[in-house]
């Protein structure tokens, strides 16, 4: 699925009218009755609205689902237009005519001094003053709308997008002059903001409604930003040979472990194997060998010459695939292994956790990072090795950057995993549950990821098929275990299952 910039959103909006012979108030009559019908779904006959409308095609929406909302039996409903500068939009204006035909519509409409009404917990407030149209930060009286909005504690509602928040980027904006909604309804294809931790505040709950949008003019729009889905996912996946042998799927390489850590390079083994992987052998700590093969016997064990830790991480067999860091700590003798590692390596390459760790104490190694290396950085790691950031905007730019600078790809965890391909695409992953922000979960998809590279798919679709798989694999293992019970070794179990279901239902 496609994220679009606003401009795009507009450019598809006007083809939709072209392609299917409509006006651009029919299309908003589209939208109101969608967000109509949502609301209905959720709220009684009884319950008051008050619905702010601004001068834009938004507010033309809002005083759509105004007139809608009382054409269904909704009585308790009180309408403000904004009409401050004695311009509107010819939409707009034409669903103010609508509304005030509409018999005992309570409408005020706003040229100069604002009374506000009272709000209540108990009332439901609808945003339509500004969506994706708004061009700068709300200033002057707006800003003490929405303020007053978000004192009031009423529901409140938004339509396409809160008012004050961009569909991309925000640095610039004080989310205190934002209205801050319990829901935000809007249309057909996610916004790029809508995946920022920081803006979860403002935005509430998110719903897309679909109205219809011409898909030919989505296709021919270019982004850099996709989500990921199960639809994009399952023509990824190659088929099983029925006469192939495990050598045919791969063998993975993995430096993980040392003393106490042993855990972190079992689950990672696990999960190679549970996705598909052929072989994988575990390089580790000389003290791990009775662990890993008592816990996994499938895997192999490579013992290192140190007891507690790697100080070799020199290739002595054919791997297709190596990935270094769960588990391994950050000794220098450990650091100067992955460093020869990194200078004389050519298979394709997962780094993560500890590996990361590592460059952080010493950034010159991400000089010797070889191209299509994947890196899998949650926000402390990522931030540990190219400076703090105060919110995920700023992080994905960067994460842009720095994918592009050195030729990796960065899978840059968190709620919205962003998979940052050095091409600039950034594709998103919604898959996946709180019940997963547990101890090893990250060395899960370490091992699925390296799983998928080891089997011969290209870096940026084993980096895409493994995020979306692993968050697959919580999110049946949340049905089962709840959020609560649900640890990294219930995700490992579900893999299977998920690819499976991945490849049946989609």
């Amino acid at each position: 699925m496609k994220i679009l910039d606003s401009q795009s959103i507009h450019e598809v909006d006007v083809a939709t009218c072209e392609a299917q012979k409509i006006s651009s108030i029919d299309l908003m009559e589209r939208a109101a009755m969608q967000v109509s019908v949502e609301l209905i779904s959720r709220f009684l006959p009884s319950q008051r609205f008050v619905i702010f409308a601004g001068p834009g095609n938004n507010g033309g929406d809002a005083l759509a689902v105004a007139r809608l909302l009382m054409e269904q039996g909704y009585k308790r409903v009180e309408v403000f237009l904004f009409n401050v500068t004695g311009k509107l939009s010819h939409d707009c204006d034409e669903e103010r005519k609508r509304l005030i035909m509409v018999d005992g519509v309570d409408y005020t409409e706003v040229t100069r001094e604002f009374t506000p009404p009272y709000l209540s917990g108990e009332d439901v407030v609808v945003d339509g003053l500004f969506g994706s149209g708004l061009k700068q930060p709300l200033q002057g009286g707006f800003v003490s709308v929405a303020r007053y909005i978000n004192e009031s504690h009423a529901m409140v509602v938004s339509i396409d997008l809160p008012s004050g928040l961009f569909g991309e980027w925000n640095s610039q904006v004080s989310q205190r002059d934002v209205v801050h909604a319990d829901l935000t309804l809007s249309f057909q294809l996610p916004r790029l903001s809508f995946f920022f931790r920081e803006n979860a505040a403002v935005l509430g709950e998110w719903k897309l409604l679909d109205i219809g949008l011409d898909m030919k003019a989505v296709r021919e729009q270019k982004t850099d930003y996709r989500v990921i889905d199960a639809q994009n996912v399952k023509p990824l996946f190659k088929p099983r040979d029925p006469f192939g042998g495990k050598r045919d799927y791969g063998s993975a390489l993995l430096f993980a472990g040392s003393y106490g850590m042993m855990g972190a390079a079992v689950m990672c083994a696990k999960a190679v194997l549970k996705s598909g992987g052929g072989l994988v052998t575990v390089h580790s700590a000389h003290c791990g060998m009775p662990i890993v093969q008592t816990a996994f016997p499938e895997a192999m064990f490579e013992p290192d010459r140190n007891e507690h830790f790697i100080t070799d991480m020199t290739i002595h067999h054919n791997h297709q695939v190596v990935a270094v860091g769960p588990g391994i700590g950050t000794h220098d003798a450990t650091i100067e292994a992955l460093q020869n590692l990194l200078q004389h390596a050519t298979m394709p390459m997962v780094l993560d956790a500890d590996a990361l760790n590592c460059i952080s104490i010493r950034p010159a190694l991400l000089t010797y990072v070889p191209a299509k290396t994947i890196l899998t950085p949650h926000v402390g790691e990522f931030d540990r090795m190219f400076g703090e950031h105060h919110n995920d905007e700023s992080r994905l730019r960067t994460a842009i950057e720095m994918a592009r600078q050195y030729n990796i790809i960065i899978v840059l965890k968190g709620h919205y995993t962003a998979v940052v391909r050095p091409t600039g695409r950034v594709y998103i992953n919604t898959t996946g549950n709180p019940g997963m922000a547990t101890a090893g979960a990250g060395d899960v998809l370490t091992g699925i990821v390296t799983s998928f590279l080891s089997q011969g798919y290209e870096p940026g679709y084993a980096a895409t098929l493994g995020v979306y798989v692993h968050g697959r694999a919580g999110d049946l293992a949340e049905a089962e275990l709840g959020q609560y019970g649900m640890t990294a070794s219930d995700i490992i179990d579900k893999v299977g299952p998920a690819i499976q279901d991945i490849l049946k239902n989609s």
